[in-house]
């Protein structure tokens, strides 16, 4: 793909930079100071959302192009009428595979054109085009067709019932009268790095290869009738994580995402910044593997009914995994791990979800009781030397004489894994239990997971925004599948199933009934273990005391970015 950088508007982005040095006078539309932000993620790659696929482009994306279905930052879930959010309202069939969205009709791009349902359009057709290359084909699989019978009327037919289908549904909303309509030279438009066609609160200025993204204040943004107040937006590269940080406590940028944890105290102790902590939806674990690794093994065949996978010789018995989960202090692991930074989990659903259970018990450390649980599993101390294995002695699945010893895997050059991993081989030891642990090559270690001829690893997953707690993916048999499937563990609850599925499919998706279901599920994975659950590494936003009106929610740094003013300092 060719990369096309824009010079035209220089300019306006010196314009920008010099005005950091000019006191904010006033705080009317467009003329509330320049919000700044580093960037060590390296240039944006592609600014259309049809074809985006890296974090540095969806930071620019999410500030010049409209959402479609709205979202409450407080709940973090779907709302109607929201004011930055295109559909202002929807209905959904009785059989829940319809859903109709209502356009407002006051939104417009910033040449004046309306937005309508043909730009919404025009994605999905892209998309099931067959010639654009997008990471958003999965939705051709759960999405059956999109029509648009007028201008602001949106219709979407669903494969099949389900309660993520607001966000299946949010296609990106691109301005149509300017793109190819040959799908096929979409992928090389002058637009895809000069996106000046745009309607979020900032307009696109400039695109300056290793240097940043310049925007400027939309003043017909139509979420905010008193006008966007910002200046503008700067998306500056900086080398690293160390940088960010110096030139953020320095007063060269006023706003930081996500800093690295070991200068997380810095930023707290300083006078000039404001900080805002929270459970993140990023989060570790420590995946056990159930079935028989010497001979992997689908839960089920072509025909969909169940094959015998076997046993792991450790893992398959419920109570050597109970054992290992009390024998971790996870409490430990967050500091040793991310200096502090990061919430404990009581099951697989992350704290920051609108469906977390915050009334289930966190798993205790508790080494003693998880003695007592190998003694019974059959995992005896033979000989009162915790250097020497336990072996089997009347264990389920591991002959006698066995000694407990196993491999534990994760990727190289993750320093918070590595040191995760260093205190689950130490805390074993100290009961007998022999770890291996190795640090492998990334791409190695997914085709081991995927090969399902593991004993152990310890990886992360990352929830999306807005959160949606369906784990189908990670634990329905129907995953387990040997080189493709996400539940590589084997995992196979029939009643968590049944639930996840009800969850899924819940008639009218109401978020107080599927949170309850969701409560029965974390309670009952927990008491399997279907992964020992560690912890969210927490997130952090900062800003500059300066800055007015920066109050983020978790996920959610940006949802009154329009109202934003820089001050001099």
């Amino acid at each position: 793909m060719k990369r096309l950088v824009r010079f035209g508007i220089l300019g306006v982005a010196i314009a920008l930079i010099v005005a950091l040095i000019v006191p904010a006078l006033a705080q009317e539309p467009g003329q509330g100071g320049i919000i700044i932000e580093g960037n060590f993620g390296g240039d944006p790659a592609n600014l259309n959302p049809i074809l985006a696929t890296d974090t540095s482009s969806f930071r620019i994306i999410n500030l010049i192009f409209p959402g479609f279905v709205g979202v409450n930052p407080e709940t973090a879930t779907y709302e109607k009428g929201r004011p930055d959010a295109l559909v202002s309202d929807w209905t959904v069939s009785d059989d829940g595979l319809v859903y109709t969205f209502t356009l407002r009709q006051d939104w417009t791009w910033n040449d004046g054109t309306p937005i309508t349902s043909a730009d919404y359009q025009y994605s999905w057709d892209a998309i099931t085009s067959g010639v654009v290359d997008t990471r958003l084909s999965y939705l051709m699989d759960i999405i059956d067709k999109v029509e648009s019978p007028d201008d602001y009327t949106v219709v979407v037919t669903f494969k099949e019932a389900d309660c993520t289908a607001l966000g299946n549904a949010s296609l990106p909303v691109v301005p149509s009268h300017i793109l190819p309509s040959d799908f096929s030279l979409l992928g090389e438009s002058e637009f895809n790095l000069n996106p000046t066609v745009t309607s979020g609160p900032f307009n696109f200025s400039e695109f300056r290869a290793a240097e940043l993204v310049s925007l400027t204040a939309n003043e017909g943004y139509p979420a905010n009738p008193n006008g966007v107040i910002p200046e503008g937006f700067i998306y500056k590269v900086v080398p690293d994580q160390t940088v960010l940080i110096e030139q953020f406590l320095a007063g060269e940028t006023n706003f930081i995402d996500g800093p690295a944890v070991n200068r997380r105290s810095d930023l707290r102790a300083s006078e000039d910044v404001n900080v805002y902590s929270f459970p993140g939806n990023a989060w570790d674990y420590l995946s056990l593997n159930y079935a028989d690794p010497s001979n992997p093994q689908n839960a089920f065949d072509e025909a969909g009914n169940p094959i015998d996978q076997g046993h792991h010789p450790f893992f398959a018995d419920v109570r050597v995994r109970k054992a290992i989960a009390l024998a971790l202090n996870v409490d430990e692991m967050i500091q040793g791990a991310v200096f502090g930074e990061g919430d404990r989990m009581a099951s697989t659903t992350i704290p920051a979800s609108w469906a977390y259970d915050d009334s289930l018990p966190l798993i205790p450390y508790d080494p003693e009781a998880s003695a007592a649980l190998l003694d019974e599993a059959g995992f005896v101390d033979h000989d009162g030397n915790v250097d020497t294995p336990r072996i089997a002695q009347g264990a389920l699945y591991a002959e006698d004489g066995t000694e407990f010893r196993f491999t534990l895997y994760t990727n190289e050059g993750n320093t918070r894994r590595g040191a995760i991993a260093t205190i689950v081989q130490d805390s074993l030891k100290q009961l007998g239990i022999a770890v291996d642990f190795q640090a492998i090559d990334f791409n190695t270690l997914l085709d081991i997971m995927d090969s399902q001829e593991f004993d152990a690893f310890i990886l992360g997953w990352r929830n999306g925004y807005p959160d949606d707690p369906d784990q189908t993916q990670l634990f329905s048999p129907n995953s387990d599948v040997v080189g493709s499937g996400s539940n590589n563990s084997s995992y196979n609850n029939p009643r968590v199933t049944e639930l996840m599925e009800q969850a899924r499919t819940l008639p009218g998706c109401d978020p107080a009934e599927r949170a309850a279901i969701y409560a029965e599920i974390q309670k009952l994975m927990q008491d399997d273990v279907t992964y020992v659950p560690l912890f969210t590494i927490g997130g952090m936003y900062a800003a500059r005391t300066n800055v007015d009106g920066f109050s983020p929610y978790p996920s959610q740094p940006f949802w009154n970015i329009d109202t934003w003013a820089v001050r001099s300092e």
